[in-house]
């Protein structure tokens, strides 16, 4: 009974992690779409909290430019949300990181909306409840072409604020360049923002953003691994080296996994979080593997081309993590904090006393919107650095 329970809770947990009318952009966009955050399309979809329980919104699917992790040009999906509250705006901007959902297309934020089985649907609607609109990426490799590129924080960075760019650039949402906007998001959706906030100088300055909040941050991804090695969150590691070779098929992941490893590969390729915690539970690499590819030097130069900590955000943060945390350690979250503040950060740090992961990502969601909302009525923000 307690292996099953541990093994409810993992699933749970790791589910959390993480965690549209017409506009007739198809055919011309698809032409003429080439610059980061350019629309290739667009088409009215729904956003349901829970299943057949509309939101009072307007909805969108879209898909734009973006950015690989090596700098080449892609295309990303995703939903944009304006509530429909009457108000004829200007409204700010939520750009929105889910966490972890899986690999499969069919796992995407923007395929779960309209069925309303998407995990954060409720913290996206405590967001245009405020009167805020929120876009949401799928990342790359979601709902798109190709594998998705889990865990690669460059990759998901640009896509987050392509996000915002795609959304100021959509007909009838009546934002603008001038709108005010705040990026968000907890656990992959922490390390999306994350990296989001440090590239917002040099990737998209014109984007007039007023702070970032995020969460359960995994910003060293071989610490966390190591942590995660051999228990609940094992499944995510394996998750995270397919989402690695997606983006850098020259790390040849193939060529480290034995016959078990490659069928749990594929079936993670096929399947969402909760399916692919349970194939992952309690396993070492070595289950899946004829050598450890996280021991390898280019492996592990890769995986650290995903920490942050290495620039300064230009704008002010809220980074906020639960001290029990089971899959992404609290001292990864602190250290994280201490590298922003040493490179002169504005940091808001707020501990969440006894928080495990699941807790912080709902505990924690209330408070990080209402830092945004003083960030969107300019009022000064407070640094703990």
């Amino acid at each position: 009974m307690h292996a099953r329970t541990t093994a409810l809770t993992a699933v749970a947990a790791l589910t959390l992690s993480l965690g549209p009318g017409g506009t007739g952009h198809s055919g011309a966009a698809a032409r003429t779409a080439d610059r980061p955050g350019d629309l290739v399309s667009s088409a009215p979809t729904a956003f349901r909290r829970l299943p057949g329980q509309p939101t009072p919104t307007r909805a969108w699917h879209i898909k734009y430019r973006s950015t690989t992790a090596k700098g080449a040009p892609n295309t990303v999906s995703g939903t944009v949300l304006v509530p429909t509250d009457g108000s004829p705006g200007p409204r700010p901007l939520i750009t929105y990181a889910v966490g972890t959902v899986g690999l499969a297309d069919s796992c995407a934020p923007s395929a779960g909306f309209p069925r309303g089985t998407t995990a954060e649907a409720d913290l996206i609607q405590l967001l245009t409840l405020r009167g805020w609109a929120v876009a949401v990426t799928d990342y790359e490799g979601l709902g798109t072409p190709g594998v998705h590129t889990y865990t690669v924080g460059p990759a998901e960075g640009r896509a987050v604020l392509d996000a915002a760019r795609a959304a100021e650039r959509l007909p009838g949402t009546g934002l603008s360049k001038d709108t005010p906007v705040g990026i968000m998001g907890y656990s992959q959706g922490g390390q999306a923002s994350g990296w989001a906030a440090e590239l917002h100088a040099s990737y998209a300055p014109e984007l007039n953003v007023k702070g970032t909040a995020a969460g359960g941050v995994p910003a060293d991804l071989l610490k966390v691994a190591a942590h995660n090695h051999g228990s609940t969150g094992a499944g995510l590691v394996l998750m995270s080296a397919i989402g690695q070779n997606a983006a850098f098929p020259e790390l040849r992941l193939d060529a480290y996994l034995n016959e078990r490893g490659r069928r749990y590969v594929d079936l993670m390729k096929r399947s969402c979080v909760a399916i692919d915690t349970v194939a992952g539970l309690f396993r070492e690499m070595s289950d899946v593997t004829v050598r450890d590819p996280l021991r390898r030097p280019a492996w592990q130069r890769a995986l650290h081309a995903s920490d942050l900590g290495a620039r300064a955000p230009d704008r002010p943060v809220y980074l906020y993590h639960g001290t029990a945390d089971q899959l992404i350690p609290y001292a990864v979250g602190d250290r994280l904090r201490a590298d922003w503040c040493a490179r002169r950060a504005a940091v808001a740090w707020r501990p969440i006393p006894l928080g495990e992961h699941v807790a912080g990502a709902i505990s924690g969601s209330v408070p990080a919107a209402n830092w945004l909302a003083d960030r969107f009525a300019d009022r000064p923000p407070h640094s703990d650095c």
